[in-house]
């Protein structure tokens, strides 16, 4: 019999004796009865583990329920690899691509092996696999994690058919390789999955498009699925970037590796800012053509913290200005209320994501006294002070001027409801990744824009990565409640996401998340960045332009902000 250890359960607050080489779940068993919900994983010393994992020493351990973002991550993990077992046994000769996250949901598709194409989201084949996934829950399965040479993985993933998973692993020459079993399944994920499928019951899977979309818990109720939501131009976007992807033979991170090791990062670097070039020139252009039929007169460039805004309305200034128009910039955060006077969010903190941050009436009155011609002096607000200045900015619009206005609250028509709408033109900037590590792991665009935010907060605001951290859920909220449910008002979308700029930032980023300490619970995300960053090669930003958006976060810009 081991000897017996003292873990601390943050849970319930209290030194628990257990025996050496207990599992997490074994531990929950002795504590069940005191804890009001069934947990799906732990935070061990402020890491993320499954409820598999053995504990041999003195550990801090908190039991997370699915709710939690720890444990809504594990849930959907744990649903990708029923869905991949559900496809494995009704498809025979095909594979599974979970692309992105889209409508709430997690789009994905069913490749035909030999075909090379995607089998038809029909009724039955959607039932088929819901009624197979459903059978998995009630056989209550357990997912098993295992630890073995890579080479072995490797073999055993060719058997399987996983071959972008061989390719990834060959990039990352690591001795040993973590992945999970399934019945007789293997697959691996980066980050723990559910102890069973008994505690995933609660999942839809719809058709869309070409695939379905595999849907998790509802936020507002884990007892029911989440619900859709259309986001026709979204897909558009993610889209015509998954074209371009397949273009450049750069779909998933394993290729992206292939290519640095091969010296093609610079071929990357210019291939992927050209094509920002383009897609900012077409915007431009049809912003240039309404104009010219006395429409568009003021341009609405919103987007999520960290998607770029800022850099490319500066690059659409200069685009427009090719166009012969003379472009007058506006930013939204200038219009802030005094700090004393901005909302305060449910846990008492400044809510700067709200839109009533903003003082409406002055920004209305300046924004119709500009379309009628009259000079304006612009406020600046001291984000050190907290208090609006003015410093003599002052603006007019002649015939040929247009205004641009760059804010996370664009699209929202409360902000501008007093211009006709014929005089507006919205644009939506978000990093959409359209790369993912393998088949089975997209990247989500939140952790692109966080990492981005982390680099740019420290470089340039003197804060920590654990603050950035610390602040990113209220952002997250702000996002859902007045960002995300306006993005498809937008008369155009930009994608501001790189093909490389997550190996750019690698090194950096890292170098950051290793500072936040390991004793205070941001260092869960910390630590799930971390491995999240360790799938890429580094890539040097030495052929990065200085006029890439990507510069906004990395410094050495040639525009000033």
């Amino acid at each position: 019999m081991s000897a017996p250890i003292t873990i601390y359960c943050q849970n319930t607050r209290e030194y628990i004796e257990i025996a050496g080489g207990d599992t997490l779940l074994q531990i929950y068993g002795t504590i069940a009865h005191r804890l009001p919900f069934t947990p799906i994983c732990a935070r061990v010393n402020n890491k993320s583990e499954d409820l598999h994992f053995a504990v041999y020493a003195p550990k801090t351990i908190e039991f997370m329920p699915a709710t939690s973002s720890s444990g809504n991550r594990t849930y959907i993990r744990s649903l990708c690899m029923m869905l991949y077992h559900a496809v494995n046994a009704c498809c025979p000769g095909a594979s599974l691509s979970i692309e992105h996250s889209m409508s709430r949901g997690y789009y994905c598709r069913i490749i035909d092996d030999t075909a090379k194409t995607c089998l038809a989201p029909t009724p039955e084949l959607t039932s088929r696999l819901k009624e197979h996934m459903t059978q998995l829950v009630k056989r209550d399965l357990p997912f098993i994690r295992k630890e073995l040479r890579t080479p072995d993985v490797i073999d055993i993933f060719i058997n399987q058919g996983l071959m972008d998973k061989v390719l990834l692993l060959g990039t990352l020459h690591e001795p040993y390789t973590v992945f999970y079993t399934l019945d007789d399944l293997c697959d691996s994920y980066y980050g723990p999955l559910a102890p069973s499928t008994a505690l995933l019951g609660v999942f839809d899977l719809l058709p869309y498009k070409e695939g379905f979309l595999l849907m998790g818990f509802s936020d507002a109720d884990p007892s029911r699925p989440q619900q859709p939501v259309p986001q026709e131009k979204m897909y558009r976007a993610f889209t015509d970037h998954l074209h371009f992807n397949h273009i450049v033979g750069v779909s998933n991170v394993g290729q992206l590796n292939e290519a640095v090791a091969q010296g093609q990062s610079p071929m990357l670097i210019n291939v992927a800012e050209a094509l920002h070039n383009n897609r900012i020139a077409t915007i431009a252009d049809d912003i240039t053509n309404r104009f010219r039929q006395g429409q568009a007169r003021v341009v609405m460039i919103a987007g999520p913290s960290s998607s770029g805004k800022t850099t490319f309305t500066k690059r659409l200034a200069i685009q427009l200005m090719t166009n012969l128009l003379e472009p007058k910039m506006i930013s939204l955060d200038d219009y802030f209320v005094d700090r004393h006077h901005t909302p305060l969010d449910e846990h008492g903190d400044y809510d700067y994501e709200s839109l009533y941050a903003l003082d409406l009436p002055l920004f209305n009155e300046h924004l119709n006294r500009l379309i009628n011609r009259e000079e304006v002096e612009l406020p600046y607000y001291n984000f050190e002070t907290g208090a609006r200045e003015y410093r003599g900015n002052r603006i007019r619009l002649d015939d040929n001027s247009i205004l641009l206005i760059e804010g996370i609250h664009g699209l929202n028509p409360e902000l501008t409801a007093l211009v006709d709408d014929t005089l507006k033109y919205r644009v939506y900037v978000s990093a959409l990744t359209t790369i993912s590590i393998d088949d089975h792991n997209w990247i989500p665009t939140t952790d692109n824009r966080l990492l981005r935010r982390i680099i740019r907060d420290a470089k340039y605001r003197g804060v920590t990565p654990e603050e950035t951290i610390r602040r990113w859920p209220s952002v997250r909220r702000g996002e859902e409640r007045w960002i995300f449910p306006y993005q498809e008002n937008a008369d155009a979308m930009f994608n501001s996401s790189l093909l490389f700029e997550l190996g750019v930032m690698k090194d950096r980023a890292e170098s950051l998340l290793r500072r936040v300490p390991h004793d205070i619970t941001e260092y869960t995300e910390a630590s799930r960045l971390r491995t999240f960053l360790s799938y890429f090669a580094p890539i040097s930003e030495e052929f990065i332009p200085s006029t890439s958006l990507l510069r906004e976060f990395l410094g050495g810009s040639s525009f000033k902000y």
